[in-house]
């Protein structure tokens, strides 16, 4: 039962603060109305949901952690053959690579870089594992109030549902591929795209600043006067629990600094922790109640916005470096740079990791 309850709680810490760190990037792109086509509850894999406005909610089988699938945050070079390849889909309704390459009058391969695009931006069905021939399909459309008002002003026939894989034609391809481009990530200003990338970082400072609130000016501490004695009671003012959110903000990101610091790096390794530490004080934190839990998620929400700063991809921090270093060239970052460094991070993460978890087991597991 201890180990049952432990998992719990570390799947309640973490799930809820990975799950309000991606509801940011949701908002944020919602916002500035671009293509959420997934959000999930869980890490990506099978899944049950409901569709709404075109975006998938749902639960994944394994719930820990949430991700929103943000349309368009492809690196490099868009594909010259996008507009067509997109009116080949529609008018078709279901296409394979060749036949659309046919349509289109290009390669297999430039048929296929083009449609896998359009998959990332959700604007065709992807294939799947059943299809004897990889298949691209349109995909559902359910059709908003905004599009039935629309085509009311216009006098236009109301638009109708459509299934996936249905022949929608498209009237005027031109129209159409820029309607679905400015649903896109990469059709935003340098901006825009930084308020999404940065919004779940924000989220979760916002959410650890309502906590120190919650804790020190709502429920208020206990303190005992040194010259007399005596235990009493405090509330702090709002203004007062957010400079002490500011302070423990400060005090963290000072820690994390202390990576990039050769003499301060491996004591600041060693000091950090893995799940497995976190499901252990999750716990322990939980079992001493209300006020102590939520510290106790104030300050993982603090470490994980903090972190995903870190100018390294694929977190935030370095998604946002490779906007400012594109903003700053001009150029787009090429999708295979983008793929070996994001390659290069995740090998470095895994290696924290790896490390994190062995201290972790010696420390809680063996060392009880």
């Amino acid at each position: 039962m201890d180990i049952l309850y432990t998992v719990f709680c570390a799947v309640v810490v973490i799930g809820f603060l990975v799950l309000i760190h991606e509801g940011g990037h949701y908002l944020a792109a919602r916002a500035f109305k671009v293509r959420v086509t997934e959000f999930m509850i869980g890490l990506p894999g099978p899944n049950i949901g409901f569709t709404r406005n075109g975006t998938k909610f749902g639960l994944t089988a394994v719930p820990l952690g949430g991700y929103a699938r943000v349309c368009g945050m492809e690196t490099g070079a868009m594909s010259p053959h996008l507009q067509p390849v997109l009116a080949s889909v529609y008018d078709r309704g279901t296409a394979t690579m060749e036949e659309v390459a046919c349509d289109c009058g290009i390669s297999d391969e430039e048929a296929y870089d083009a449609l896998e695009e359009l998959v990332e931006w959700g604007s065709v069905t992807a294939p799947k594992r059943s299809d004897e021939f990889n298949t691209y399909r349109t995909p559902a459309h359910d059709p908003s109030s905004k599009e039935r008002r629309f085509a009311a002003r216009h006098c236009q026939p109301a638009p109708m549902p459509a299934a996936e894989g249905a022949p929608r034609p498209v009237s005027d391809p031109k129209a159409f591929f820029e309607s679905e481009y400015s649903q896109q990530y990469r059709s935003l200003s340098f901006w825009k795209r930084s308020v999404i990338v940065l919004a779940g970082i924000a989220v979760n400072l916002l959410f650890a600043m309502l906590a120190f609130v919650v804790i020190y000016s709502v429920v208020g501490i206990d303190y005992t006067n040194p010259q007399t004695g005596e235990t009493m009671h405090y509330n702090a003012t709002p203004i007062q629990s957010i400079q002490v959110g500011f302070s423990y903000i400060a005090v963290v990101f000072q820690a994390i600094l202390g990576l990039f610091n050769p003499e301060t790096a491996a004591q600041t390794v060693s000091d950090s922790t893995s799940i497995v530490g976190i499901a252990v004080m999750s716990a322990d934190f939980f079992a001493q109640g209300f006020v102590d839990a939520l510290f106790f998620m104030a300050a993982i929400s603090v470490s994980l916005g903090l972190m995903n700063l870190l100018p390294i991809p694929p977190l935030d921090g370095g998604r946002f470096l490779v906007e400012v270093i594109q903003k700053v060239t001009r150029r787009d970052v090429p999708m295979k740079v983008m793929g070996y460094v994001s390659m290069a991070g995740m090998a470095l993460f895994l290696c924290f990791f790896v490390f994190m978890l062995n201290q972790d087991i010696q420390r809680f597991i063996i060392g009880g």
